[in-house]
């Protein structure tokens, strides 16, 4: 996997620039080319972007391998966030918790939490289920900024939401549009990533690794499941066994901040309890406004600020490959 790359020009004033007016422009559905723009290519997991027809993303499992794990209907779950920077090419992920072969001094950890609901139907009814996505105190860190402030992504059917808390950084806002088109892995999900017979010989092999490395830039993007059915609650017979996911790993932003080329995020206490909407779904409409702002995370999502930016500096550097890179496949 390459995940060296140049480090990103001035990434503190970018994101600035990025928490500007531009996140406050309405997010309307009738501006079209910014819809676009906020319309990420994620291989069917997330929207049907360059996934037509649908078997352009669906990998069919070859002999010998093991059935696609099914997510319950509803679930909640914690998990350890790693974000590796050291000798990550020496051990690349899935990782136990904490990774093995790695020391502290290669990787940070922090902590959040996923809730998740496949019945979930949104007022508008504009697709279905309902997922959010906690960091405490350190963000997501596939974006071009440092990540050291809580966020959440929660999307409602076909809508997503970045929330952003009290220890946001200056001036930007606790709630931005990311996407119209991004509604949350649906059930059978894994059934668009590749199963990885390598990587599940991790854990002394009691996992089923899946993965995908898109683009030139080899964007890592990874699930783990648990080999054997287990029950939430093995003390009750009647608890239903299922194979627990075991953790989800992928490529962060390389440079410096903030210096993430893998990150894993390890599930703890996975069990399939219901979300209380309250303390989740509730949230977008306590912190948005009716119609928030585009939000302006990766390069390219608000064009008037990447230009702002580019005049602002001087023979700007390359910048690393993000998540926003990923295209379609070849044909």
């Amino acid at each position: 996997m390459n995940f060296k790359a140049p480090l990103a020009l001035l990434l503190a004033f970018a994101f600035s620039l990025s928490a500007s007016a531009q996140e406050g422009a309405p997010a309307s559905a009738l501006d079209k080319s910014a819809s676009a723009r906020h319309t990420y290519y994620t291989g069917g997991v997330h929207n049907d972007k360059n996934c037509k027809p649908p078997s352009k993303c669906i990998y069919p499992r070859k002999a010998g391998e093991p059935t696609d794990p099914l997510y319950p209907k509803w679930w909640t779950s914690e998990w350890t966030m790693y974000r590796v920077f050291n000798n990550y090419d020496k051990y690349p992920p899935p990782y136990a918790s904490p990774p093995a072969g790695l020391t502290p001094a290669d990787y940070q950890v922090s902590y959040g939490a996923t809730y998740y609901d496949s019945t979930y139907l949104p007022a508008d009814k504009d697709g279905t289920g309902a997922m959010m996505e906690h960091y405490e105190k350190f963000c997501l860190p596939i974006f071009p900024m440092a990540n050291n402030f809580s966020c959440s992504f929660v999307s409602l059917g076909n809508k997503a939401w970045f929330l952003r808390y009290e220890d946001r950084p200056a001036g930007t806002p606790a709630c931005c549009q990311f996407s119209l088109h991004n509604h949350p892995p649906r059930r059978d999900f894994i059934k668009h990533l590749p199963y990885n017979p390598q990587q599940s010989t991790h854990l002394d092999g009691t996992i089923q690794a899946y993965s995908r490395e898109v683009g030139p830039q080899k964007i890592l993007f990874g699930y783990a499941f648990n080999k054997t059915a287990t029950s939430d609650d093995p003390s009750n017979a009647k608890s239903p066994k299922y194979r627990h996911p075991q953790s989800f790993f992928f490529s962060g932003y390389p440079a410096t901040p903030p210096d993430a080329p893998i990150v894993s995020q390890n599930y703890t206490n996975f069990r399939a309890d219901k979300p209380n909407p309250l303390k989740t779904w509730a949230r977008v409409p306590e912190m948005c406004t009716p119609n928030p702002g585009w939000c302006c995370l990766f390069a390219g999502d608000c064009p008037n600020n990447d230009k702002a930016q580019a005049n602002a500096l001087a023979a700007p550097a390359p910048a690393p490959a993000t998540w926003a890179d990923m295209l379609a496949p070849a044909k």
